[in-house]
């Protein structure tokens, strides 16, 4: 895992080339979609356990979209707690909508006794309940959304985000902040403002694309999903 420096070169891709560099990987050289997962919330949990280094007694409370982002939060989850961590995980939304390599890392992480809160935005008062899960966490994960997010946020989801920045909390994003557009940079009616953001692959094209975007991304980490693109597609 290195970590992002204009100063340096780094591949950067688009939304749309880091779909297509995923979907090599998984139909071209026969790289389980499982696997990718496995690799890239290893490395976010890994960098999690560096930066709370020396903390006695750390807590960690996931916050986890019903998609694959939500799914790297899984895997999170269970190497934190293999490594000794109190974690909290929380779905947000319907738990039933977890399909294909996220719902294999969350029956795992159901398996290993991890208990799993649920937060649906429809029964209201959403920031005293983010306020109550994130109570005594050293750091918040924001594995809510990816890259394919397009779209202003709706009225509940953008609560929610301004509830998960308002903790007085470090927060790391899972691949990009939620609610920020992969090409543009620009938040999408409210974005999550991460302290660290683990980005996969290659460094997002919205990541320095807008002046903007580092108040969004924070310290920006690239890590390996056990395949790398091209160098030729650095800039």
């Amino acid at each position: 895992m290195k970590r992002y420096s204009p100063d340096k070169k780094f591949v950067v891709m688009t939304r749309d080339q880091v779909r297509a560099f995923d979907s090599w990987a998984i139909n071209t050289l026969g790289i389980p979609g499982v696997v990718l997962m496995e690799n890239a919330g290893r490395s976010c949990a890994e960098l999690i356990k560096d930066k709370l280094a020396g903390t006695a007694i750390p807590r960690v409370c996931i916050f986890c979209g019903t998609g694959n982002n939500g799914g790297d939060g899984y895997v999170i989850a269970r190497h934190l707690l293999n490594s000794g961590f109190r974690v909290g995980v929380i779905i947000v939304g319907d738990r039933n909508k977890v399909k294909g390599d996220a719902k294999i890392n969350l029956d795992i992480l159901e398996q290993m006794g991890q208990p799993i809160e649920r937060l649906n935005l429809k029964e209201g008062n959403i920031a005293e309940r983010i306020e109550a899960f994130a109570a005594g966490a050293c750091l918040l994960v924001d594995s809510l959304f990816g890259t394919g997010l397009r779209g202003r946020l709706g009225g509940e989801y953008k609560q929610l985000i301004e509830s998960i920045n308002a903790q007085n909390c470090p927060i790391l994003a899972v691949d990009i902040p939620s609610g920020l557009d992969c090409d543009s940079g620009q938040p999408l009616g409210a974005a999550v403002r991460a302290t660290y953001t683990v980005t996969f692959v290659a460094v997002k094209t919205g990541f320095i694309s807008a002046n903007t975007a580092a108040q969004y991304t924070g310290e920006v980490f690239v890590a390996s999903i056990g395949v790398e693109p091209s160098s030729d597609a650095a800039n």
